[in-house]
C-alpha cells in the first residue's frame, strides 16, 4: 500500500513510518523543517520538507494521486495554550485539515484513512454526566474532528479515528510532553503533590501498531479507543521518580477541593497574559480525579497491537525530560503545522 501521511517526523508519525515500512508499505510525507537532532527515519521514508496548511489544492493532490492510504498525524493538543477562544486554534489545526485532506483524498481515489484523535472523546460519549463537551474547548473540538472526519466515509472510503491515551517513548532532539510533569516534581524537595486518579496508557510503538491495524481493518467509518496498561497517577509518578532521580520521593494525594484552590493562580495568570487552556481548569478537577481506563478488547486488540513495556517507554521518557532540564540534550517542541 502506498501512503501519504501528515506529521511523519512526529513522534507518533514517525514511529507509524517504520511500522509501514516493515510491514511492506511505501511512506510519502510533508513535514516542517528542522528534524529532531538525532533522530532516526526508515531510510525508506519519503520526506518533503514544506508547511501543507500553505499548499493549494492541487499540491496537495499531487501527493495523494495513487496513493491507496491517507494518516493525519499532526495537530495540537491540550497542553498548547493560545489566545481566547482557544478552539479557534484547534479548528484551524485538528479540524479544517482533516475536513479539507480527507475531501482532497477522496477525490484522488485514496480508499483508507486514519485519523489520530483524543481518548477524550470516548470518555465524552461514555461519560456525558461529567459534560465534558460543554466544559472543555479541547474535548469539544475533538468531537467534533471526528464528526467532519467519519462524514466522509462509505463503503469505498474507510475512516479510522484513534482516540488515543497518555503515549509515552521517546525521539531524540524532541520535548516529551510530559516535561510539564518532570519539571513540577524537580520543583519541590518535599514530595510531589498530585491528584488520585488515572488512566490508560500506551507506548509509541503500540500507536503505530493501532495506526497500522485501523488503516486495514477498518471498513466504513469507526472511532477506536486504544488502551492498555490502566495505571494509577500514584503508578505512573512512581516510575517517573525513579528515572528523574528521586527514587524516595513521598507522593501526597491532595484532596479535590485543594486542588481546585490551587488553579486558581494558573486562572489569574491565564488571564494577564490573555491565553486560553484547551481544558478548562475549573473543571480539570472532575478529570483529573478520574480512573479514565479502557479495556484493550474495544480497539488495540483488534487492531493487533501487542503487549509492550510501558515501564520502560514511561522511564525513557522521563530519562530524556531530565536529560533536556538539565541542559545536556538540545530539544525542539511540537508545532501544529
Amino acid at each position: 500500500m502506498k501512503v501519504f501521511m501528515i506529521g511523519s517526523t512526529g513522534l507518533l508519525g514517525s514511529a507509524a513510518a517504520e511500522e509501514l515500512i516493515e510491514r511492506g508499505h511505501q511512506v510519502i510525507s510533508i513535514a516542517l523543517p528542522p528534524l529532531p537532532e538525532g533522530a532516526k527515519f526508515p531510510k525508506q521514508l519519503q520526506i518533503e520538507f514544506g508547511n501543507y496548511l500553505e499548499m493549494d489544492d492541487d499540491k496537495l493532490r499531487s501527493y495523494l494521486k495513487g496513493c491507496d492510504g491517507f494518516i493525519f498525524a499532526a495537530g495540537v493538543d491540550e497542553r498548547v495554550e493560545g489566545p481566547y477562544p482557544i478552539y479557534d486554534m484547534y479548528k484551524k489545526y485538528n479540524i479544517d485539515p482533516v475536513e479539507r485532506l480527507l475531501k482532497l483524498a477522496k477525490e484522488c481515489g485514496v480508499r483508507h484513512a486514519v485519523i489520530c484523535g483524543s481518548y477524550f472523546s470516548y470518555f465524552a460519549k461514555t461519560k456525558p454526566e461529567m459534560k465534558l463537551i460543554e466544559n472543555h474547548p479541547y474535548i469539544r473540538s475533538r468531537i467534533d474532528q471526528e464528526e467532519v472526519a467519519l462524514s466522509f466515509a462509505d463503503d469505498d472510503f474507510s475512516v479510522a479515528v484513534l482516540e488515543l491515551p497518555y503515549i509515552f517513548g521517546v525521539q531524540k532532539g524532541r520535548k516529551p510532553v510530559w516535561m510539564f510533569l518532570a519539571e513540577q516534581i524537580q520543583s519541590n524537595n518535599f514530595a510531589t503533590f498530585y491528584p488520585a486518579g488515572g488512566s490508560t496508557m500506551v507506548t509509541v510503538r503500540q500507536v503505530a501498531q493501532a495506526i497500522c491495524g485501523a488503516l486495514v481493518h477498518t471498513k466504513g467509518g469507526k472511532c477506536w479507543p486504544i488502551g492498555w496498561d490502566n495505571l494509577s497517577w500514584n503508578e505512573l509518578l512512581e516510575i517517573a521518580h525513579q528515572a528523574l532521580g528521586y527514587k524516595d520521593r513521598r507522593i501526597i494525594n491532595v484532596p479535590k477541593w485543594m486542588f481546585n484552590l490551587g488553579v486558581r493562580s494558573i486562572l489569574k495568570q491565564q488571564k494577564e497574559k490573555g491565553i486560553d487552556g484547551g481544558l478548562n481548569l475549573k473543571k480539570l478537577g472532575d478529570i483529573q480525579y478520574s480512573y479514565f481506563y479502557i479495556d484493550k478488547a474495544l480497539g488495540s486488540e483488534p487492531l493487533g497491537v501487542e503487549e509492550d513495556d510501558i515501564k520502560a517507554a514511561i522511564t525513557a521518557s522521563f530519562e530524556l525530560c531530565k536529560e533536556i532540564i538539565d541542559g545536556k540534550s538540545e530539544a525542539i517542541g511540537m508545532k501544529g503545522e
